[in-house]
Order: structure tokens, then C-alpha cells, then sequence
């Protein structure tokens, strides 16, 4: 069996990303090439009109007037309507699954969103997760890709930022 590697390749340290010894039996199978490297970036871009964000709300079982009724959204403090926390984090959810699913098993392990501003109707905004940390886990059989993401407009002001943890199997 191969010994592993440290962080400098040389045999008989910890285990590193690119491992590619046994898995959680110790004889089993062996780590696939790293999926994804540090850096590499996934984008697109996203519309929040007033028909999407009330339909978006109403759909996930949100009645907050802040994103259905128009005249009391208005009075508030955002002036107008406003997309739900669960409309943006959805979109970036779907766009995280949708970008490491390609060509592997991907399941979310978990996220955490920080909604910084309200995102008006009729904003146009990018979604964006960057790959920060790629680890194989032979407990898990794959490996644990670690993201950050935000929701920004073309002037660069995040609306909303976020991290996540993802596991990738070939």
C-alpha cells in the first residue's frame, strides 16, 4: 500500500488534498483526482422583479407583506418590495449544486448566509461561490470542498455573503 504523503509530497506525513490511499475500510477504494482546486470560481447572474420574489415567498411559505404587498412595502423601511432571505439563498444553494454536480456526486453538508442588505425588486445581482478548501475525507469516501459566496452588484456591494461545505464523490 502507498504511504502517504505530507504537505511537502514526501512518504510518512499527514495526509494531504491530493491523498490517493485507502478509503474508510483501509483496502478499499482509493481517492479520484481533486474535482476542484482553490480559486476556481462559479458565477450567474440573477433578476429579483416583484412577480419572482412574491411567487418565490409565497412558494416557501413566507406571507411577510415586505415581499407581496406593494403599498405596505412601500410605507416600510426599504421603501418597496424586497426578496426573501430563502429567494437569494435558494439561488445560490441551486447554483452551488448545479456547479460541483458536474460530472460527480455532490451533496451540500451544510451553509451559513449573512444577509447584509435587502435586495430591492428589480435588482439585478451576481452569485458567486469560490472554492476555498478542497480535503479528502475517507470517512466519507469523497472529498470535503469548501466555498464562500455572495450575492454583489455591478458597483461591488454584497448583499449577501456565505460559506459552505460541500461533499464531492466520483
Amino acid at each position: 500500500m502507498k504511504r502517504a504523503a505530507n504537505r511537502s509530497g514526501e512518504p510518512g506525513g499527514a495526509p494531504d488534498a491530493g491523498r490517493a490511499d485507502a478509503g474508510p475500510s483501509g483496502g478499499g477504494r482509493r481517492a479520484f483526482p481533486p474535482p476542484f482546486s482553490v480559486g476556481q470560481r462559479f458565477a450567474r447572474r440573477a433578476t429579483f422583479d416583484a412577480d419572482s420574489i412574491s411567487r418565490f415567498a409565497s412558494a416557501c411559505g413566507d406571507g411577510n407583506p415586505l415581499h407581496h404587498d406593494e403599498a405596505a412595502a412601500n410605507a416600510g423601511p426599504f421603501g418597496g418590495l424586497i426578496a426573501s432571505g430563502p429567494h437569494v439563498a435558494g439561488l445560490m444553494m441551486g447554483l452551488d449544486a448545479t456547479s460541483l454536480s458536474q460530472g460527480h456526486v455532490a451533496l451540500g453538508l451544510g451553509f451559513t448566509f449573512r444577509f447584509a442588505r435587502a435586495i430591492p425588486a428589480g435588482a439585478t445581482l451576481t452569485l458567486e461561490w469560490t472554492v476555498t478548501a478542497v480535503q479528502w475525507k475517507p470517512s466519507l469516501d469523497g472529498y470535503v470542498v469548501g466555498v464562500a459566496g455572495r450575492a454583489v452588484d455591478d458597483a461591488g456591494c454584497e448583499y449577501v455573503t456565505a460559506t459552505g461545505s460541500n461533499l464531492i464523490r466520483d
